[in-house]
């Protein structure tokens, strides 16, 4: 535990399990990003940077070893990331000019251990977050922390929600929050009631995030204007902070305004360049 110098508030360590990826990130002017990514990292960092402290629980390849003395990750704790032979989890992420995600190819390589890691590194921590994202099992991962009693929160993707938010369902009444997008949503609430879940943070790129308790809107903030450099994992980085405003206090309103503060700024420069590795 560590103590928030602004707040005054002690928090456990947040766990966050999912992936660390290298990702390429291509926009139609032209533009390309070779970038160190993955929900999981994004995560983590956004909440670290908030102020919680964060231990990432990942697989990656030899070839993304060299992270663990990365001084961009320097405040994270990288002792549950394991390292397996086969190549790191990779995406190509294709995007239009208004940083919408318009296509994802994906090589999962190591991170198809990830289920059965995560599930070694469960009970090391206080509290998780799980990015419910291929190739993760997430229906048991999520099973294993509903029947350990440990708190988590999750997050889902568009190009894997349906099938996700359908095998997650049995634990989400039991999420303290769940992130989507406004696609994401849709899903989630032909599915479930959201009256029945604890708190659901709604996306929706340039327009306004809302926060909902138990299906009622409690906070809803439009986000500043901002050029789009490089969209990927700002969702994830609204998510980080949000968790991270959450556990030092701050009221609905002013949580969810800082996350969505931290995303508009994650897409206004480039993300975590990989460049010599």
């Amino acid at each position: 535990m560590r103590l928030l110098p602004s707040q005054g508030h002690l928090v456990s360590v947040l766990a966050v399990l999912g992936n660390i990826s290298r990702d390429q990130a291509i926009y139609p002017d032209g533009r390309r990003f070779d970038l160190l990514g993955g929900a999981a990292l994004h995560v983590a960092r956004a909440a670290c940077r908030a102020g919680m402290a964060c231990a990432l629980v990942s697989v990656i390849g030899a070839d993304l070893d060299w992270i663990r003395g990365d001084p961009r990750l320097a405040d994270l704790d990288l002792s549950h990331v394991a390292t397996r032979e086969e190549p790191s989890c990779a995406f190509t992420l294709t995007y239009t000019a208004t940083g919408t995600l318009a296509s994802i190819d994906c090589s999962f390589g190591a991170a198809e251990s990830l289920t059965s890691h995560c599930l070694t590194a469960i009970g090391h921590h206080g509290q998780y977050h799980v990015c419910c994202r291929r190739p993760l099992d997430a229906a048991t991962v999520l099973g294993r922390l509903a029947r350990d009693g440990l708190a988590f929160s999750a997050d889902f993707h568009l190009a894997s929600a349906g099938e996700l938010i359908r095998a997650a369902l049995p634990f989400l009444s039991l999420a303290s929050a769940v992130f989507v997008n406004t696609a994401e949503f849709a899903t989630l609430a032909a599915l479930i009631d959201p009256a029945r879940l604890a708190a659901v943070v709604v996306s929706d790129g340039p327009r306004e995030a809302r926060l909902m308790r138990h299906g009622r809107i409690t906070a809803a903030i439009q986000p500043p204007g901002a050029r789009v450099v490089e969209a990927t994992g700002a969702g994830d980085s609204l998510a980080g902070t949000f968790l991270a405003a959450q556990a030092a206090g701050l009221g609905d309103h002013a949580a969810l305004w800082s996350a969505v503060l931290a995303a508009t700024q994650a897409i206004q420069v480039p993300g975590l360049i990989i460049s010599s590795h």
